[in-house]
């Protein structure tokens, strides 16, 4: 019998966005899934949309490293895969990943992801995105053994953001991790510059606990866009797009000063 692999979705208002998730799973070639979805407090019809599936649905906060922790331990599945509520998976991915783990016995698998949805901004992100792919610095994983994960000690519950690379980081030191080549689209709906430094600020707001566990400089290519090789990789690209690439460092410089403004805040008040 092939292994049970559990999905753990982190939910908060996401009506808009979590049938299409649902039914991507419901449409999965892997014949073993088990989804568990962890709701904080939403206000509007996420739940009773998700009722209509075959989920387990528990209700936890107050951050999401804490709501994946709890749904790991709900789950019964030899392998874990955590998504957020605004993502469509490919049919074969839980298959691959699954496979891929079997074959290298390896810690975790990074699936690729590309963006989707409506304004000029949500391009440029999409467009940032797609020089990410190959990237092990960039790409975090999200399918994990779930006893390596829990070997690892989860996700750290005091860092918000930059966690998905800080699990990564702690389990590719002590078990590898290797990459499958299906996406999971990202429906990023319709971005805005304001609420894209929004976001950079709250993250940033915590990104000196991530700093200083993983002994990182604020000169590291993970915080300092202008050091990520990736965007160096394909002049081909940047060549045939010279305005979205004017306007995606415009974008990067904007979210850096607003999380580097919530870094300084979080370092001396939290």
């Amino acid at each position: 019998m092939k292994p049970l692999a559990t999905v753990i979705i982190t939910t908060k208002n996401e009506e808009f966005v979590i049938e299409d998730l649902l039914d991507s799973l419901q449409n999965q070639s892997y014949p073993r899934v088990e989804i568990i979805l962890i709701d904080n407090n939403s206000s509007d019809k996420t739940v009773s949309i998700a009722k209509k599936y075959p989920v387990r649905i528990y209700h936890k906060g107050p951050e999401r490293s804490a709501q994946r922790n709890f749904g790991a331990q709900k789950s019964k599945g030899q392998y874990l895969l955590f998504l957020d509520a605004d993502m469509i998976l490919d049919k074969n991915i839980i298959s691959s990943c699954v496979s891929e783990m079997e074959k290298r016995h390896t810690g975790g698998i990074i699936i690729p992801e590309r963006s989707f949805g409506d304004g000029f901004w949500t391009k440029v992100k999409a467009f940032e995105r797609s020089f990410y792919v190959g990237d092990d610095s960039i790409e975090a994983a999200r399918f994990f053994s779930n006893k390596i994960f829990n070997d690892v000690g989860g996700f750290d519950e005091d860092i918000n953001g930059p966690e998905d690379w800080d699990l990564s980081d702690r389990v590719r030191k002590k078990h590898g991790l290797a990459r499958i080549t299906e996406y999971i689209d990202h429906n990023e709906g319709r971005l805005s510059l304001g609420g894209l430094m929004k976001k950079k600020y709250y993250y940033g707001l915590r990104t000196h606990r991530y700093m200083k566990k993983n002994v990182l400089s604020p000169a590291s290519s993970k915080l300092f866009f202008l050091l990520r090789s990736s965007y160096y990789r394909y002049p081909g690209k940047v060549i045939a797009h010279p305005f979205l690439f004017g306007m995606m460092f415009f974008m990067l410089l904007c979210e850096f000063i607003a999380g580097t403004a919530g870094y300084i805040v979080g370092k001396f008040r939290l």
